[in-house]
Formats: C-alpha cells, structure tokens, sequence
C-alpha cells in the first residue's frame, strides 16, 4: 500500500519473483499508496480471501491505529497474517561532534541536559520518530523531535550537525557510518546487525527491553480458510528461505523471515500493543 521505489516495493518485487517461479504463475505487484498506507488496507479487509490478493506492508500497520482515530477497520481482527517477509533494524547515529560515544553517555548527557537534546526523524509518527520516543520512556530522558518531510532532509542536518541524534535504518546510514561521517551508538534490534558487528544493541548498552525494528509482513483479507492460510504461509517460508531473496534482501539490509504462521499472528499482536502504548505515553499526534 506504498507508492513505487520503495523498500516495501522492492521487497515484494523481489519476493514476486520467487514466487513466481515456485508456483508456475504470474504474481503481479501492484502498488497503491496513500494516507500511509491506510487506504488500501481498508480495502483489503473488504476482498476475498481466496488467495489471490495479499498485501505486503511495513511497521505503519501496527502503528497507524494509534496516530488515526478513525480508521475504518480494525487491525487486530479484519486481517490474515501470513508471514513475517523481512525485518530491518534501525540505529542510533549522532554526528561526530557531539560529545556522546556512547548509549549510556547519551543518557547521561541528556539527563544532564533536559530539553536540550534534538533528535530528527522523516516525520511525525513514523517509525524512526517512535524509536526515539521508545527510547526517551525507556530511558528516562528529555530529548526533543524535530520532524522533517522524509530521511534525506533529516539525515542532511544530520551530517550538518544541525542536530545531532537520529534513528534511521541501517542502510540508510551504513555508507556514513563506514565513512566516519556519522557515529552508531546502538542499533534497535535485539541482536546485533550483521552490517555493524561491532556495534551493541540498545539493550545490551543499558536500556533493557529497547526494541524498535522496521519489519515488513505479508497479510490476506479476514476470514481465510485455515488450510489456505497455512499453504500460503508455507510456500512464502519458502521462498523466503532461497539463496536468490538471501543475497537480495541483505543487499537492502533486510534479514529474511522465520517465523511460523501462528508466530507472525503473535508477533503483530504484541507489536500492536506496545506502539498503541508509545503513541498514548508519548502524546504523538498527526495532522
């Protein structure tokens, strides 16, 4: 539900072609974007489920229904989750002149420094925005966000040392960080990224539980048929699994999915949860 060009884009398209190749068929990506991709997904809960029509989407739909008060569907009950197709960590990146190299001396900093301390992001209420928020509740600090309209903007200042804190994905950031021209302090994910080995996770550097990963997941409309559901689930495991989607998504970042059916259904529950919470705890609102 994201216009063309993309990582949800190319993460489907190359996803398509795998799949094209392991049922015999034509798998059509189609791209419809808008009101961050809350217009098509209403429209999915509404088509059949008999498998030919899925949508791949990111962080956004666990998200969206804690920044829009009126959607029209409800995202715990009028989908099928199908698979967990990719995830992709973020990291926290400061400009080299500013002091902090480190998590903890971030914290300390800020806390010395109420108020004082501004974090950029691609915009209100997307998910680089709510890692930070995560990351002030978890955290205990005061740090203000400046909002941008997108990454690029955003990560110019940050190269500017215009501001000098922002979480952005890891391959937005890695040619920088290998560069020198920007610092990683920790990456969002619960284990290390195989991009940045050598750089902790936010949770292993002091703040317990921080986890705030960009994922990607596959869904079919409400009430599929169980057999159907787990056929497809299975096959996108499968096709997730080739050396072609390996060498593909790490090329991007992207880790491949593993989890089950019943894992994904889990996952995207809890996820739901813990954004609804950030977005009340934090007051993040959208215009």
């Amino acid at each position: 539900p994201f216009p063309a060009g993309g990582t949800t884009d190319i993460l489907a398209r190359q996803l398509a072609n795998t799949l094209q190749k392991q049922w015999g068929q034509t798998v059509i990506v189609d791209n419809k974007g808008g009101a961050s991709g809350t217009i098509f997904s209403e429209q999915l809960t509404h088509m059949p489920a008999d498998g030919y029509t899925l949508m791949l989407t990111a962080t956004h739909h666990v998200i969206n229904p804690g920044l829009y008060k009126n959607l029209k569907y409800n995202t715990r009950t009028d989908f099928t989750p199908l698979a967990m197709v990719a995830a992709v960590p973020n990291v926290l990146v400061v400009n080299p002149g500013f002091a902090p190299k480190s998590v903890t001396e971030l914290i300390t900093y800020a806390k010395a420094n109420p108020g004082k301390v501004n974090f950029g992001s691609s915009g209100n209420g997307g998910a680089n925005h709510l890692s930070g928020e995560l990351f002030k509740l978890l955290a205990g600090v005061d740090m203000v966000h400046i909002p941008y309209k997108g990454a690029a903007p955003a990560l110019n200042d940050l190269l500017g040392g215009q501001i000098p804190v922002m979480f952005d994905s890891v391959p937005g950031v890695l040619p920088h960080i290998q560069g020198g021209k920007l610092r990683a302090l920790g990456v969002t994910s619960l284990k290390r990224s195989p991009a940045l080995p050598d750089v902790p996770t936010i949770d292993e550097a002091g703040v317990k539980g921080f986890e705030a990963t960009a994922w990607f997941g596959l869904y079919a409309p409400p009430r599929m048929d169980p057999a159907l559901r787990d056929k497809l689930a299975s096959d996108v495991l499968k096709a997730l699994q080739s050396p072609q989607i390996r060498t593909d998504f790490a090329a991007k970042g992207a880790e491949p999915g593993t989890m089950t059916q019943a894992e994904f259904a889990a996952f995207v529950d809890t996820e739901l949860t813990k954004w609804l919470k950030v977005i009340a705890d934090a007051n993040v609102t959208v215009n």
